[in-house]
């Protein structure tokens, strides 16, 4: 099953496929006795799944024998044991994925020419993914963080290691020297050469970055004034060979501290836009504000879910999960039309934003 959606990942994603592009979306849940319940739904709408291909005359034999296959394929990939909060399956003509989310998504089974992305782009924008960049004097780790956990990424220069010509790790441990051996030039070096390559993973992913050590590796960084000078400093030795779960410790309370800094200052933003009148509350009028590019910053509340029906057009109307034509992802809709339009989505805890209807914007005009 896969985890990390990446910018890339998600345009290819978004590409148009072969009909029938079947999208499978079900709930899923982290412990029990919730779980327990689990296997049986999940195989319940990828049978529907598969009834809706049988039923529909514009599929032919052969492809809907390709896709069945492929959502068998699918079905047999996906650990429950590592459940999260939703799981999505994407199957069409000679190809299928299996993506498990840190967001619930609604129950739904929907075949068309391109695979269903909005909940995977609201859940990517939920999650806040981070780096953590670890340091020692003979190997720098890089970390993928998100809503619970970091792993380790061991794509591009990373880990890098230092060679043992250069560096006897076992020698000046002996002697005691390791903190002088951040003032050794072959160390600085090594250091300025994953800040290099650290800056060009975030060219690349641009994520808020968490950087790992000594205090003297990390003054360091701060000298070469590259991207670990203005990452957030966490003073915390030995993780470069750390377990993810150390690692995810040692940086959790700053990155707690740091969502919290970032839901005031959101906040604050809408506060000053409501003193300006670019101020817009609630799923209706972000709904129309989203479709017309007019939002510059969205800010939801985390679990903030309802299900709406379009009134011709015109407005969003109360609706039962169940009802005909009712839209129960509505505000991952919104996420998505606004990350669309170049707009800022910023995810909060519930209840930060008091009266905005749990989901409030900053207008553009």
């Amino acid at each position: 099953m896969e985890h990390a959606l990446s910018p890339a990942a998600l345009s290819e994603l978004r590409h148009p496929r072969p009909y029938p592009a079947v999208s499978v979306l079900t709930p899923t849940h982290r412990r029990e006795p919730d779980n327990a319940q689990d296997p049986v739904r999940l195989r319940n709408v990828v049978a529907e799944a598969k009834r809706q291909l049988e039923a529909d005359p514009a599929v032919t034999r052969e492809r809907r024998t390709d896709v069945v296959r492929h959502l068998d394929r699918a079905l047999a990939e996906v650990d429950l044991t590592h459940a999260e909060d939703g799981l999505v399956i994407f199957a069409a003509p000679g190809e299928h994925q299996v993506w498990s989310l840190a967001r619930s998504v609604p129950e739904r089974v929907v075949l068309s020419d391109t695979f269903l992305t909005r909940n995977l782009v609201s859940a990517r924008a939920a999650e806040r993914p981070f780096w953590v960049l670890s340091l020692a004097v003979h190997r720098v780790t890089l970390w993928s963080g998100g809503t619970d956990r970091v792993t380790e990424a061991t794509d591009g220069a990373f880990p890098l290691v230092r060679s043992a010509e250069n560096f006897d790790a076992e020698r000046q441990e002996r002697i005691g020297d390791l903190p002088s051996a951040f003032r050794d030039e072959d160390t600085k070096h090594f250091l300025r050469e994953a800040d290099t390559a650290m800056a060009a993973v975030l060219r690349a992913r641009p994520r808020p970055l968490y950087v790992t050590g000594e205090q003297a590796a990390l003054s360091l960084l701060t000298e070469f004034g590259g991207a670990g000078a203005h990452a957030v400093h966490v003073p915390h030795g030995g993780l470069a060979d750390g377990t993810p779960d150390a690692v995810w410790q040692a940086v959790r309370p700053v990155v707690a501290a740091e969502a919290r800094r970032a839901a005031a200052d959101a906040v604050r933003e809408l506060e000053s836009a409501r003193g300006r009148k670019a101020y817009a509350a609630g799923v209706d009028e972000l709904w129309r504000g989203a479709r017309e590019g007019r939002v510059r910053l969205l800010v939801v509340e985390e679990n903030y879910r309802v299900t709406v029906r379009d009134d011709a057009g015109e407005h969003l109307i109360p609706a039962e999960s169940g009802d005909l034509d009712a839209r129960e992802d509505i505000v991952d809709e919104i996420v998505e039309q606004c990350l669309d339009t170049g707009a800022e989505v910023r995810f909060v805890p519930d209840g930060t934003l008091g009266d905005a209807s749990r989901v409030a914007g900053v207008l553009r005009y």
